[in-house]
């Protein structure tokens, strides 16, 4: 098997805590920055930057930052859910609803829950992690005849992908935190941050060393599920 795509296949989200007590050294850190340089961009926009953050006391801060879970994740979440391991390995899509609190996973419950739910300060989404990575975009531009600018979003996933790739190479967890996206948390991270109005948060990276396993099922369709011969139908190749 080439190496490239057994880094591919063993990259995963390391959804677990960080050692906070190791840093990333910067010639890993470096490296990862490398292959976001080499990152493929509609039109060679390369429309993104990138706010390393390692300093522990701009971390604390971001970690006092509080984020309130939405009643469109939970819901828009539970149409990806499996409710056993079984049922998760016959779809070969999606996630265990066991990751979740019960009352995230049940319909009739989530409105009630948001009503409930008391909002969690960025600490318990960075969990140890010493080094962030903060995805920026200018999203006043965009590739032309991109409407909606579908193609620079696919730039920022490729962007992601590369980083993402190194980092498994080099033996460091990374895991994508989506909260610092949100409206009201993005707000006051730009302002502590000094980032301009006109940048937007695509997504933010955790980066760290993983102080356990990430114990989650990982599934995948097969190559003929997803596959289609010379005309749509046709399964396989």
């Amino acid at each position: 098997m080439s190496e490239i795509l057994k880094t591919i296949q063993e990259r995963q989200s390391a959804r677990v805590s960080y050692d906070a007590s190791r840093q990333v050294h910067k010639e890993d850190l470096l490296k990862i920055l490398e292959a976001a340089k080499w990152t493929p961009t509609a039109h060679n926009m390369q429309n993104f930057d990138i706010i390393v953050v390692d300093d522990k006391a701009v971390l604390d801060k971001i970690g006092n930052i509080k984020s309130r879970i939405s009643e469109e994740f939970l819901r828009e979440n539970y149409e990806q859910l499996s409710f056993s391991k079984e049922e998760l390995l016959r779809k070969k899509t999606g996630i265990l609803g066991s990751m979740f609190p019960p009352e995230w996973v049940d319909p009739a419950k989530i409105s009630e829950a948001v009503k409930k739910a008391t909002p969690m300060p960025l600490t318990q989404s960075i969990r140890g992690s010493p080094t962030l990575l903060i995805v920026v975009y200018d999203s006043r531009k965009r590739a032309p005849a991109s409407h909606g600018d579908v193609l620079g979003f696919i730039s920022l996933g490729c962007l992601m992908e590369n980083m993402w790739l190194m980092a498994q190479s080099l033996g460091i967890g990374l895991h994508i935190l989506s909260a610092f996206s949100a409206p009201s948390v993005e707000m006051e991270i730009k302002k502590l941050l000094g980032v301009p109005d006109y940048l937007k948060i695509a997504y933010t990276c955790r980066l760290g060393y993983p102080t356990g396993a990430s114990k989650y099922l990982r599934v995948r369709r097969d190559i003929e599920d997803f596959t289609h011969y010379n005309k749509f139908g046709n399964r396989g190749i």
